[in-house]
């Protein structure tokens, strides 16, 4: 069967800037909880060395254009942009992010650019992170540097990435630095985020420049174990926790008032001030990026909490294994194709149908030389991967969804946080000793998908 896509339609890539750039001015709180805890990364691996974007921008650009990409989503690095967060403007950062976005243009390629993706700077941290609001304020300072410096080409900016993951890494589950776990620090970093979002929004629509503002969300949805209510409401606070408690801000301008009601009981609550519900309520957005990988799968709890416990989410539902969910055992995620679907109808029927596109799908892989076929990776894998969340999205679509774009993560094999190059996610090979890229035959099949605007399966 055929399946095209919309006239226009993005096909692209999306990467990040600590993943790809490689050492920077300004310190992050990567860079420095490498040098605490290196065993902490995948076989001692750190943030610099990364795929060597800040040597390759030029040569990477043209295998973007070799893929047929129409669009690519990179994030700009505030501690390359303002090594201290809050001071003087490095000027060969702009030089370079300059370079970086005229040679996309010249190639043809839309560029879209977060200006957040996991990277604080660590001046802003040893102040207290997402905590301090002053954090909050620099960063908007920051954002209104970027749209003043690149917003005459730049026409689709993204605020954060993934906003909810330093909530969990960085003040629940210790994957990120600064490796907190309490549940009321959490929150405000969250909470905090969405004012700092709502800054952004406000000083773009202020600057009256030509393009447009929006976030991007990894949507989980939250599927229960049963149609039992207990399960029912398990999954409903899971949801409310992990999924609305940004995209009902960004969408709707307010929180879901369940969601306030829960913390308040539990005494969870971050500190608000009386302005802060109008901020929020301007910080809606014109483009919702969503990245899904793996849906949530959740029951209610079979164990009472422990009340001496850290508050968690967890004090309201367990993780549900379902049987013969289908794996990806190296990640240790679901596969779950409708999942794509399921989000793009909820916002379709709950969320007016908002415009958005697929900022992330993507499976991470372990060893991939093993697939090595006469000097190429055969990752056929990832091909069926790809087209079976497209053949869902090409649903969703048909059925009135507003979806105008797929991205995959990644473009270039690229380092990945904590797991460093345990897991390989590209569409081109990086050989991490001499640097050479190998397109894999994911990527041929990619360029010959965006070509058509269609794929046949």
């Amino acid at each position: 069967m055929k399946y095209s896509f919309p006239e226009h339609f993005w096909w692209g890539s999306a990467s990040s800037a600590l993943q790809t750039e490689g050492t920077r001015e300004g310190q992050t709180t990567w860079d420095y909880w490498f040098t605490r805890e290196p065993n902490r990364f995948h076989n001692g691996v750190g943030p610099q060395h990364t795929s060597t974007f800040y040597q390759h921008w030029k040569t990477d650009i043209q295998l973007l254009k070799q893929l047929n990409h129409n669009s690519f989503r990179t994030s700009i690095s505030w501690a390359r942009l303002i090594p201290d967060g809050i001071g003087e403007v490095n000027p060969q950062a702009v030089d370079f992010y300059n370079q970086v976005i005229d040679e996309l243009i010249e190639q043809g390629i839309t560029p879209f650019i977060t200006l957040f993706h996991f990277d604080m700077p660590m001046a802003m941290q040893e102040i207290g992170g997402w905590e301090n609001r002053d954090v909050v304020e620099a960063y908007a300072r920051y954002a209104q540097i970027c749209f003043e410096l690149f917003g005459d080409r730049v026409l689709h900016w993204f605020t954060f990435n993934e906003p909810i993951v330093p909530v969990e890494g960085g003040y629940l589950y210790d994957f990120h630095y600064p490796n907190v776990v309490d549940f009321r620090r959490a929150a405000t970093v969250a909470y905090n985020t969405v004012l700092a979002h709502a800054l952004a929004v406000r000083a773009y629509r202020a600057g009256h420049y030509a393009g447009e503002i929006g976030i991007v969300l990894n949507l989980t949805p939250s599927y229960p174990r049963s149609q039992n209510p207990a399960d029912v409401k398990a999954a409903h606070i899971a949801d409310l926790m992990f999924n609305r408690s940004f995209l009902d801000p960004v969408l709707r301008g307010e929180y879901p008032a369940d969601l306030v009601t829960l913390l308040k009981s539990y005494e969870q609550l971050p500190a608000c001030k009386p302005e802060d519900s109008a901020l929020i309520a301007e910080g809606k957005i014109d483009l919702l990026g969503i990245n899904y990988y793996q849906p949530r799968r959740v029951k209610c709890r079979d164990s009472a909490v422990n009340p001496q416990a850290p508050f968690m989410p967890e004090w309201f539902f367990d993780n549900y294994e379902m049987p013969g969910r289908k794996m990806n055992p190296y990640r240790g995620w679901e596969i779950y194709e409708p999942g794509i679907y399921d989000i793009l109808v909820n916002l379709r029927d709950n969320y007016g149908n908002p415009r958005c596109f697929i900022s992330e799908n993507g499976m991470g892989v372990e060893n991939e030389q093993r697939f090595i076929e006469n000097g190429q990776i055969n990752d056929q894998y990832r091909i069926d991967f790809i087209s079976g969340h497209l053949t869902w999205l090409h649903k969703g679509i048909s059925e009135g969804c507003n979806c105008l774009g797929y991205h995959m993560w990644t473009f270039i094999d690229n380092w990945s946080w904590c797991n460093a190059y345990k897991n390989r996610y590209g569409f081109i090979q990086l050989d991490l000793d001499t640097q050479q890229r190998t397109i894999k035959k994911s990527g041929e099949w990619f360029a010959a998908t965006s070509l058509n605007n269609s794929f046949d399966k």
